[in-house]
């Protein structure tokens, strides 16, 4: 048997195309007929329950290295305590923003997020300008 190593197969896909426009034209004709209901049960939730907004904890850094948190000023050197102390009256679980100016050595800011990490806080972020 002597094989032709330049015949090139033809491949018939007419066929095959023929059955997939059919099909895609019956889907296309069912498709939006089709409605698919789930009943479901919800649970009953409760009423008396109610989420707590709690506020969040601001603290400001100058250039003059003056920490304000909220509305109470502090200097730098004394912040470390004062913040701890400061924190006992305040929720653990609210978030702290941390704004400094942008002047500020690395060091400070870092020592202040540190400071409000040892208080007990969780969520921190630092705030930035865009």
């Amino acid at each position: 048997m002597i094989y032709d190593w330049e015949e090139k197969p033809e491949l018939n896909i007419t066929p095959l195309v023929d059955v997939m426009l059919v099909l895609l034209a019956i889907l296309m004709v069912i498709a939006p007929n089709i409605i698919y209901e789930e009943n479901i049960k919800l649970p009953q939730g409760s009423v008396t329950k109610q989420l707590s907004k709690i506020p969040p904890v601001h603290i400001v850094v100058d250039k003059e290295l003056h920490v304000k948190i909220n509305k109470d000023s502090y200097l730098l050197n004394a912040f470390l305590d004062n913040f701890y102390l400061y924190s006992n009256k305040l929720d653990k679980k609210a978030t702290v923003l941390i704004s400094a100016d942008r002047s500020l050595d690395y060091g400070v800011v870092m020592s202040i997020l540190a400071a409000v990490k040892q208080a007990g806080f969780t969520e921190v972020s630092l705030a930035t300008n865009g």
